[in-house]
């Protein structure tokens, strides 16, 4: 009788201390994080702990100067670290988001260490042999990176992280290219300025202040914009009460490097070259939130009830569309969600075989961290 309640307190001591966790199995990982004090790498920190990834050793790497700051993550404070070429000993997941000149120094010294590489930057995303994934479009392209569910990774040890943009387009498409096979795409984007980093935030913060502290009490004169030039530091023009068309380098081509960006990745994550897509990227002067207005030709003939039907049963993709009510997605509606929005379903008048529709979702959540870290999640699993 003592001997088995021994064990049974043992058995109960041993329940105590296992993590609460999605996953079946019990194994934990050493996951590190480039460009931890970075917007997204931020996020990144929360996902991982509001999902209850299997993490056993966080690992928060960044620049010199952020060097020793302290960061929660599961009522623990972690230190972080600045990024050498000994960072990744032991590491099994590498969440990198600091840049493509960083991922392209450091990601192959991560993979030769051992780490699986998850790239949220533009370096890799077109590389022949890196697979650009969004979990719900393409996740089992994942599969093939091992070998009868052994742990050698395949190919160059790196999964690319598409372009924020792109994540909550393919998310809609993928459902009704199944269903009625797309032959083009045409997308206008809203962004917000937390794409361009914590400096474009701030500038936008900065501008909106100045504004409207000069002209309280002049309702009259209107908002005098003038006043923010001198401000700028990250868009070529102030953001405050202004959209501007340019986001990224501009291409021989005429488009953006953004708006490139969008054309090529969706082809390719949708593994279909003859689906024709062109964009017009726009930086607005909100602070999270990507917004798209989406026009889609099929070959076969969809109507907006057939639309509405499969996108509400798509995987990560929430319908919110009762125009009679004002209900559509917003921008401020999305912010702090993992999910894409989708309303406005409505059948073009311009074209036979035509679906117009509004596509929202938080930029640094599924167009960054959770997707990245829903990738992890596949691998773990």
């Amino acid at each position: 009788m003592l001997a088995l309640k021994k064990l049974c307190q043992e058995v109960f001591s041993l329940a105590k201390r296992r993590p609460i966790c999605k996953f079946r199995h019990m194994e934990k990982y050493v996951v590190a994080i480039v460009g931890a004090t970075g917007m997204v790498g931020e996020v990144m920190i929360r996902v991982l702990e509001e999902r209850k990834f299997p993490v056993r050793e966080l690992v928060l790497l960044a620049s010199e100067g952020s060097r020793g700051k302290k960061v929660k993550f599961c009522d623990a404070d972690v230190s972080v670290q600045a990024l050498s070429k000994n960072s990744f000993k032991g590491v099994d997941f590498a969440l990198f988001s600091a840049g493509a000149a960083i991922s392209l120094e450091y990601a192959p010294i991560a993979t030769k260490a051992g780490a699986i590489v998850i790239d949220n930057t533009s370096a890799f995303r077109m590389e022949k042999d890196v697979p650009l994934v969004v979990p719900e479009v393409n996740g089992k392209v994942v599969q093939r990176w091992f070998k009868g569910g052994s742990k050698v990774v395949q190919r160059s040890g790196i999964i690319a992280n598409p372009n924020c943009s792109t994540i909550q387009l393919v998310c809609v498409l993928k459902p009704l290219h199944d269903a009625a096979r797309i032959r083009r795409v045409i997308v206008a984007t809203y962004q917000a300025v937390s794409g361009a980093g914590r400096e474009a935030v701030e500038q936008l913060n900065a501008e909106v202040f100045k504004c409207l502290s000069v002209e309280v009490g002049n309702h009259e004169k209107g908002l005098n914009t003038s006043t923010l030039k001198h401000l700028n530091t990250v868009f070529p023009h102030p953001i405050a009460f202004n959209c501007i068309p340019h986001i990224d380098v501009f291409e021989e081509n005429g488009y953006t490097k953004e708006e490139m960006k969008v054309v090529r990745e969706t082809k390719k994550i949708m593994n279909d070259d003859s689906i024709a897509v062109t964009c017009t990227a726009v930086r607005v002067p909100v602070f999270i939130g990507h917004s798209e207005a989406v026009t889609i030709e099929t070959e076969k003939m969809l109507s907006a009830v057939e639309a509405r039907r499969i996108l509400s049963s798509a995987p990560g993709v929430i319908v919110v569309d009762n125009p009679s009510k004002n209900e559509y997605p917003l921008a401020m509606d999305s912010e702090g969600k993992n999910d894409v929005f989708v309303g406005r379903i409505r059948e073009d008048t311009s074209c036979a075989n035509g679906i117009n529709l509004w596509i929202v979702s938080d930029n640094l959540r599924k167009g960054a961290a959770t997707n990245a870290v829903q990738i992890a999640e596949l691998l773990a699993k």
